[in-house]
């Protein structure tokens, strides 16, 4: 096959994506239904724990419930597409995760397993007014009030200026609205603050080098970028999303050895994740390695078979057999 055919089938591949995207969101209701189980490290049951699904990418639709005595949860009337869910309890750390939500197919079930939160990090997460304080903030965020959140946050602080970890919130409004100086400021602030605190600090310190990372993606800073995700996937190394930010700061400069390590990291750390294998199979498409391209392409459609990028995935592979 010409290479030119090649760039024109990934070009496709990235635009139905993106394309897709408002439909997505507009279909956030339909018929799917999802459910699992909260678990504490022990593998006991937590009852009472806050389930918010949010759809992505443009947070439209959400929907929320809460586990039962038996820690088991379920939401239907859900839409095609990728729904961020997050588990929180009081006493534990949040936990967060994607899933790609089908319509016609089971949806596999979800398991969350919270750790419990440790002397400092029990400060903030068995304090209700910041899980209160929480709730408000992502509520008004993801309504686009970020003004609201931020002024929110800042008379908390004022109440309870220890809980330096909302800092990390008004950062992220900050980042929102396009004000990156003021959201590296207050990430900034969140890395200073987290060097006294020998418990969370470095779980806090993971999330704002993150959050500076992509400041400086949208600053196009491809350098600090990358030295931001490397620095937070140094701390947190079990980190499947850091991993896989890297590989697509790499893959955009056509690093792709690079890129692949990244990817490939993210595989190891998250076998069931779709994303990093078809960005691999791009990889070994741009190297010319057809036999892996195709064969990390159809990893990708088991985990993912029928999303809009699947179609694109089925015809570069059709292409490439040719």
């Amino acid at each position: 096959m010409r290479f030119h055919t090649l760039n024109r089938l990934i070009l496709l591949a990235f635009l139905s994506f993106w394309l897709a995207a408002p439909a997505a969101a507009q279909a956030g209701r339909g018929v799917g239904r999802i459910g699992g189980v909260v678990l504490d490290e022990a593998g006991k049951p937590v009852p009472s724990a806050k389930i918010v699904m949010t759809l992505l990418p443009d947070k439209t639709e959400k929907r929320e419930t809460d586990s039962d005595k038996k820690g088991e949860w379920g939401v239907i009337g859900l839409g095609t597409g990728d729904w961020l869910i997050m588990a929180s309890a009081v006493g534990y750390i949040p936990e967060s995760m994607q899933v790609y939500i089908r319509q016609l197919e089971r949806n596999p079930k979800i398991t969350f397993k919270l750790k419990k939160a440790q002397q400092a990090e029990k400060v903030v997460y068995e304090d209700e007014d910041f899980l209160q304080l929480l709730d408000q903030t992502n509520a008004l965020y993801n309504e686009g009030k970020y003004t609201a959140a931020i002024a929110l946050s800042e008379q908390f602080l004022e109440k309870k200026p220890k809980a330096y970890q909302a800092y990390l919130g008004i950062g992220d409004c900050y980042q929102a609205m396009g004000e990156l100086d003021k959201a590296m400021d207050n990430y900034n602030l969140v890395l200073d603050k987290a060097k006294e605190d020998k418990i969370s600090g470095k779980v806090v310190s993971v999330k704002a080098l993150s959050g500076m990372g992509s400041c400086y993606l949208k600053k196009q800073d491809l350098e600090q970028a990358k030295k931001a995700f490397e620095q937070s996937l140094e701390i947190s190394p079990e980190d499947e999303i850091l991993a896989y930010n890297v590989g697509e700061i790499y893959f955009s400069n056509q690093q792709l050895d690079e890129a692949f390590h990244y990817y490939d990291l993210a595989v190891q750390i998250k076998p069931g994740w779709s994303d990093p294998y078809l960005k691999l199979g791009y990889v070994y498409l741009n190297k010319g390695d057809n036999v892996k391209a195709i064969e990390n392409l159809e990893k990708f459609l088991v985990l993912e078979p029928d999303s809009p990028r699947s179609a694109s995935a089925k015809e570069i592979i059709k292409q490439l057999k040719k």
